[in-house]
């Protein structure tokens, strides 16, 4: 499958709109983003845990980021609450799975294949701290490397906000809403920028926060081979 694979072009995605669709997990459904692959696939999607479903135990041979949107996931690792982002580089395994059911933003296959820095961040812990030189913008920084930062911001309501991201950029909006490119982005829609862009965006009369990462899209990487 390839699914908003050319990774040139802007993509918006209303996730709101969009129907969920069963994974081969009972009681484990998604609405798939973007994705390259059959079921194991470079992908970024939504997924939504049913309360008590699981998936068995496997190894994310590219790594898995994800932040919970709703609800608490478990593994044998822990609780993670909404608000925490979590990254299992390549080679980890867990048995992930929900005894209240929970609902995910999901990245798989698109870490540096020797990227081995587990981060496990509640982000209802953090502080956003204002970011100079970008009025009416705050910051929670999450990970930061030479390919690719990832954070979450928030912006005040109604701010004007212009960001060059030469390495292409995604951003989810976790609430609020924002405007981009004509679009209105509301709760859990889903933006693409492409290497060379600029983010011009107004948050709406309420403000918003966004998950957002960029730098990473300069190299693409097509995920498990087959």
């Amino acid at each position: 499958m390839r699914l908003n694979a050319d990774f040139s072009r802007r993509v918006v995605v209303d996730t709101a709109r969009m129907q969920w669709t069963a994974s081969p997990s009972a009681g484990v459904d998604r609405k798939m983003l973007d994705r390259i692959g059959g079921e194991v696939a470079r992908a970024t999607s939504i997924v939504r845990y049913a309360p008590g479903s699981r998936f068995a135990a496997h190894t994310h041979g590219g790594g898995e980021e994800f932040l919970v949107l709703e609800g608490v996931f478990q593994d044998e690792h822990g609780d993670y609450p909404a608000g925490c982002y979590v990254r299992n580089p390549p080679r980890s395994s867990h048995t992930p799975g929900s005894s209240t059911g929970c609902v995910l933003f999901v990245k798989l296959w698109q870490f540096d294949p020797q990227d081995r820095q587990s981060v496990r961040i509640d982000t209802a812990q953090g502080r956003f701290e204002p970011l100079p030189g970008r009025t009416g913008v705050a910051v929670l920084p999450l990970f930061d490397a030479p390919s690719e930062t990832v954070r979450l911001e928030r912006w005040s309501p109604n701010a004007q906000v212009s960001l060059a991201v030469p390495g292409g950029a995604e951003l989810l909006v976790l609430d609020g809403s924002l405007e981009e490119g004509g679009d209105r982005l509301e709760r859990h829609a889903w933006l693409r920028l492409p290497p060379g862009a600029v983010l011009r965006a107004r948050a709406g009369v309420s403000g918003c926060r966004v998950w957002i990462k960029t730098g990473h899209l300069l190299q693409v990487r097509d995920g498990p081979p087959g």
